[in-house]
C-alpha cells in the first residue's frame, strides 16, 4: 500500500502554527509555555505534554527511571482508580475517592475478562502474591502495582488522595525518553510553569550515578496535535 507523503499527516492549521516557532531555538520556559498555549488548536481542552530525552542507557537496570511526582496543579485529567485490598482497607479506599474497590474477586475478574477499566491500580503488600495471577495482563500496560510508584502500599487512603490531587507515575521508555502530561491548555501559564518546574526539579535529583555525560539532553513541550517546542533548562 502506498504511503501518504509525510506532509499529509498534518493539517493546514498545523503548518500555520508551525510558522510561529523557530525549530532551531530552545525557548526560555515562560516563553515556551506562552507559545504552547498559543499553538493549542484543538476544539477540546488540549493536553500539554512534556517530552524529555535523557542520557541514560535504558538497557541497564540501575539507570532506569521510574517514580511518581505530585504536580501542584494536577494534570487536569480525571483518573479512574481501582483498589484491591482486604475488607478493612476497602472502606478507607472508598472514602478517599477510589472509583472501584474490592478484594480477590477483582483479581479473578481481571484474569478472566482481561478487561482494564482503570488508569491506576493500587494494592497492599500482603496481596501481591495473588496479584501475580494478572502480572502478564497488567505488566505490558504499565499497570502492575509496584512499590517504586507507591501503588503497593499499606497507606491506601493517602495514596488515593494524592492521586486525586495530581500525583502521577512516570518512567523512561525503551529509548530513554520520558513523557508526561503537565496540564491542560485551559491552565494558566503560571500553573503550567509551576507543574513543569516541580517535575524537572525532581528529575534532576534522580540522575543515576552511572550515567556518563549529560543526564538531561533535550526538553520539548507540545499541545495535543500541536508542534513541538524546545525548552531551555
Amino acid at each position: 500500500m502506498k504511503r501518504k507523503p509525510k506532509a499529509a499527516l498534518h493539517s493546514k492549521r498545523y503548518f500555520e502554527l508551525l510558522q510561529k516557532i523557530d525549530k532551531t531555538k530552545a525557548y526560555p520556559l515562560e516563553e515556551a509555555i506562552k507559545l504552547v498555549k498559543d499553538t493549542s488548536s484543538t476544539k477540546f481542552n488540549s493536553t500539554i505534554d512534556l517530552a524529555i530525552r535523557t542520557g541514560i542507557d535504558p538497557a541497564k537496570t540501575e539507570q532506569q527511571i521510574r517514580s511518581t511526582v505530585l504536580l501542584p496543579h494536577g494534570t487536569g485529567k480525571k483518573i479512574r482508580i481501582t483498589v484491591i485490598a482486604p475488607p478493612d482497607k476497602q472502606k478507607e479506599a472508598k472514602e478517599a475517592g477510589a472509583t472501584k474497590v474490592g478484594g480477590e474477586e477483582l483479581i479473578e475478574e481481571i484474569a478472566k475478562k482481561q478487561k482494564i477499566d482503570f488508569d491506576v491500580l493500587i494494592t497492599v503488600p500482603e496481596m501481591m502474591k495473588e496479584m501475580a495471577k494478572v502480572a502478564k495482563i497488567l505488566g505490558p500496560k504499565g499497570l502492575m502495582p509496584n512499590p517504586k510508584t507507591e501503588t503497593v502500599t499499606p497507606n491506601i487512603k493517602k495514596t488515593v488522595e494524592d492521586l486525586m490531587k495530581g500525583k502521577i507515575t512516570f518512567r523512561n521508555d525503551d529509548f530513554g525518553n520520558i513523557h508526561l502530561a503537565i496540564g491542560k491548555s485551559s491552565f494558566s501559564e503560571e500553573q503550567l510553569i509551576e507543574n513543569f518546574r516541580t517535575f524537572l526539579d525532581l528529575l534532576k535529583k534522580m540522575k543515576p550515578q552511572t550515567v556518563k555525560g549529560d543526564f538531561i539532553k533535550k526538553i520539548s513541550i507540545s499541545a495535543t496535535m500541536g508542534p513541538s517546542i524546545k525548552v531551555q533548562f
